[in-house]
């Protein structure tokens, strides 16, 4: 699958002769970049050496993919002058005339996602991957305290019974997914249970923010000269909800000593890194929020 036959160079350079992004000049090369999943990320290098970020879906659209584009566009927007790190976002286009899909102009991040073997110090010192996690949980709490009304995002999505949403939500996801060859082979047998016991066991809503709603390592970039978060990326699946999702998201990935068998950490080395208990501490001094209900 070619860059050429994903992203057209000539009817994207007349596009961005009409809105304005960085750099000067027609588009010289366009690479593909490594990390995206559901979408495809490429490197656009403009002839005066500008380098920006094409963020488009992939070859195989969804009913769904436009809106989706549309939302990340809106929230980025809003974030432009919040303490949130954030890729900056230059331009959108829902017109897929123009390359065959809708896409988004971005600031090209001068950092890395941290999967797999870590780079460089974070990978020789523990004291750089404890920086690293509690640096990705002080992102969630700048996110957590942005005001929507403030920020233009009132209309984001809908809030009355955020929580309440939550399990039947994605239940009727994962009915979606089980139409897939192989798909139920692969899944738990405890799916039921684990649905009933959250239903069971639902807090009561906090004040509602903004929630990134996929708040993971593979959704983040990190500085490469100093511990610190970089960016939060993939804003697509944002809404109004009980910010505190977005801690949960990120202890799912999370391994201590005591953890059932299971998948191993999604970093290494893992050895140093603060406890799920240390992280949930580190959100409520940053933020204030109640967190008496995590566990």
């Amino acid at each position: 699958m070619s860059s050429e036959s994903l992203v057209d160079p000539e009817r994207l350079g007349k596009w961005l002769q009409d809105v304005t992004v960085p750099g000067d000049g027609p588009i010289e090369s366009i690479t593909p970049l490594p990390g995206g999943a559901q979408n495809l990320l490429f490197t656009l290098r403009r002839t005066d050496g500008t380098e920006l970020v094409l963020r488009r879906p992939g070859r195989h659209l969804r009913d769904d993919t436009a809106s989706a584009f549309l939302r990340e566009s809106q929230v980025l927007t809003a974030l432009a002058d919040t303490p949130v790190p954030h890729p900056h976002l230059y331009a959108s286009c829902s017109d897929d005339t123009v390359i065959g899909a809708p896409f988004s102009i971005l600031e090209k991040i001068d950092g890395f996602t941290p999967r797999g073997p870590l780079p460089g110090s974070y990978g020789t010192d523990p004291g750089w991957r404890r920086a690293l996690a509690f640096d990705m949980v002080a992102g969630a709490a700048k996110l957590a305290a942005v005001d929507p009304d403030a920020v233009g995002l009132s209309d984001l999505s809908r809030t009355g019974g955020w929580l309440e949403r939550q399990v039947p939500r994605y239940l009727k996801m994962l009915e979606s997914y089980r139409a897939s060859p192989g798909y139920r082979e692969a899944e738990s047998p405890l799916v039921g249970v684990v649905a009933e016991w959250l239903d069971a066991h639902r807090p009561p809503t906090s004040p509602v923010g903004i929630v990134h709603g996929d708040l993971q390592f593979a959704n983040v970039m990190f500085h490469h000269h100093f511990p610190a978060l970089a960016a939060i990326v993939d804003w697509e699946m944002a809404s109004l909800g009980d910010p505190l999702l977005d801690v949960a998201w990120i202890l799912t990935a999370w391994r201590e000593e005591g953890d059932p068998p299971g998948s191993e950490p999604q970093l290494q080395p893992w050895d140093g890194m603060p406890s799920r208990a240390e992280l949930v501490a580190h959100y409520a001094e940053l933020t204030g929020r109640d967190v008496s209900h995590f566990r």
